[in-house]
């Protein structure tokens, strides 16, 4: 899997449209989730303490015309793990991505894809692999038409129904 390039790169060769989907509710633990269990909080007036590659990343993809879109899909009531991603999201939103919230009840009648993924420009999927405690295994390229499509179609579902990330609350 060493072969697959890295997310900015994927990224960076992205021209119209990134789209991220999430259905955990716990990844893997990190220091950072592990600081705000801890009772830390992020000093959102002190950028260099919370701004990341990643966020950088994106704000580039946007500054250039990228429509970047996450959406969760979440349980409730929701995880800790859930409760710290919603209060960090505001890194992404300032990055420029457009965030929703969907809770499962709103999604009964949606088909869901097993991975979580991003999608570039319709066209490539990352799809990534998480063991059951939400440890990291790997990723992996999806170029298949049909699959890509298939993803899609299943996120612009969910976009439809999600809730914007300032109007959706932690319960």
């Amino acid at each position: 899997m060493s072969s697959i390039p890295e997310f900015g790169e994927l990224l960076a060769g992205t021209e119209r449209s990134a789209v991220h989907l999430e259905t955990r509710d716990t990844y893997f633990s990190n220091p950072r989730f592990e600081a705000w269990r801890r009772g830390l909080r992020v000093d959102w007036t002190d950028r260099a303490s919370w701004w990341r590659p990643f966020h950088q990343d994106i704000a580039d993809a946007v500054a250039r015309g990228v429509s970047v879109r996450r959406a969760r899909v979440v349980s409730e009531p929701v995880s800790d793990y859930i409760r710290w991603e919603h209060q960090q999201t505001r890194a992404n939103l300032e990055a420029g991505e457009v965030v929703r919230w969907l809770p499962r009840p709103l999604a009964v009648d949606l088909l869901l894809p097993a991975n979580d993924f991003w999608i570039f420009d319709g066209r490539l999927m990352r799809v990534h692999h998480f063991s059951g405690d939400g440890e990291w295994v790997g990723k992996e390229l999806c170029g298949d038409e049909g699959a890509v499509q298939a993803c899609s179609a299943a996120f612009e579902l969910i976009w439809q129904r999600a809730i914007e990330h300032d109007e959706y609350e932690i319960k």
